[in-house]
């Protein structure tokens, strides 16, 4: 499985980007989207089941993030609205080997690159 991430870019606070992950390979997979500041430990974002029918969040995007797949495309999105400065990180799509959504980032076999995501005050 390859994963690829893009969608990352400068935006003002309060702003949106839309995140993308192109996977190839098997799919179906249980996704995520995961982050990494500088100097901080990688975090949850948002995870989505294989189905798309359940998805989980952090709760520091609760509200303002959501996710979505189209596994006839072999796609996962990200939608970030009404971002914060906190929300600058690296962002990263990852995937599991089953199709349970789960918070735990140990549980991903499968990772992209990263796109950069920064919010300006």
């Amino acid at each position: 499985v390859q994963l690829q991430a893009s969608g990352g870019g400068l935006v003002q606070s309060g702003g949106s980007l839309r995140l993308s992950c192109a996977a190839s390979g098997r799919t179906f997979r249980s996704m995520g989207w995961f982050r990494q500041a500088p100097g901080k430990e990688r975090e949850f974002v948002a995870a989505i089941s294989g189905s798309g029918g359940t998805t989980y969040y952090a709760d520091s995007v609760k509200g303002r993030f959501t996710i979505s797949r189209d596994n006839d495309k072999n796609m996962v999105y990200l939608e970030t609205n009404s971002l914060k400065p906190e929300d600058t990180a690296v962002y990263y799509c990852a995937a599991k080997s089953d199709r349970m959504a789960t918070t735990d980032l140990m549980y991903y076999r499968y990772w992209g690159q990263g796109t950069q995501v920064t919010v300006s005050s």
